[in-house]
């Protein structure tokens, strides 16, 4: 699908501020793709189908969630997770997005999981790094990504733990399993 097209179907989903958002995902996940070496047209079309359920009803969302083979666990946990990996069924079925890689990214941008793959981690990434962000440890994970991909998406991991735990939220498992793993794969852990 040309970039045009995808936006032109994920526009009309979002709210204007969340769209702008969106662009500057797209922009930050080509840059982090190149960078890297991943396939930039599909961290282009992750990046704008990833935030695709974000403005769905919580009622909606959680009938995917019950009715299709998702995690039923993820209704025990904050609702800000659900468009992840609702979205990544909704992208399949209503914008025909069927690339595996595309949708799981698109699944896991929220939380991480083990075993990221290339593309998960660039997408995961630029929605935690995009320019348009701005809370603490932001810059420093920007400066990290620079250089090393895997240790800015662990302190990405490692600050919305904190984050979490700072609120006394409850945190989803695959964000702590995720955080584990980049910190195996950083050396982190030894």
């Amino acid at each position: 699908m040309q970039r045009d097209k995808a936006l032109a179907i994920v526009e009309k989903q979002l709210k204007k501020p969340r769209y702008e958002h969106t662009i500057r995902v797209m922009d930050t996940s080509i840059k982090l793709a190149k960078q890297y070496g991943a396939d930039a047209k599909k961290a282009e079309l992750a990046a704008i189908f990833h935030d695709y359920a974000k403005y769905r009803p919580l009622e909606e969302m959680k009938r995917w969630i019950i009715a299709e083979k998702l995690p039923k666990d993820l209704l025990d946990y904050h609702h800000e997770l659900w468009h992840g990996p609702v979205g990544a069924l909704m992208v399949k079925r209503e914008a025909g997005i069927s690339d595996p890689e595309i949708l799981h990214s698109i699944a896991v941008h929220t939380t991480g999981c083990v075993g990221m793959s290339l593309l998960d981690k660039v997408v995961f990434l630029a929605d935690y790094i995009e320019p348009g962000r701005a809370f603490p440890g932001v810059d420093e994970v920007r400066k990290v990504s620079e250089d090393d991909l895997d240790k800015a998406c662990w302190m990405a991991s490692r600050n919305t733990i904190n984050m979490l735990v700072s609120l006394n939220r409850k945190v989803y498992p695959d964000t702590f399993h995720a955080y584990n793993d980049l910190l195996n794969s950083t050396g982190g852990n030894t």
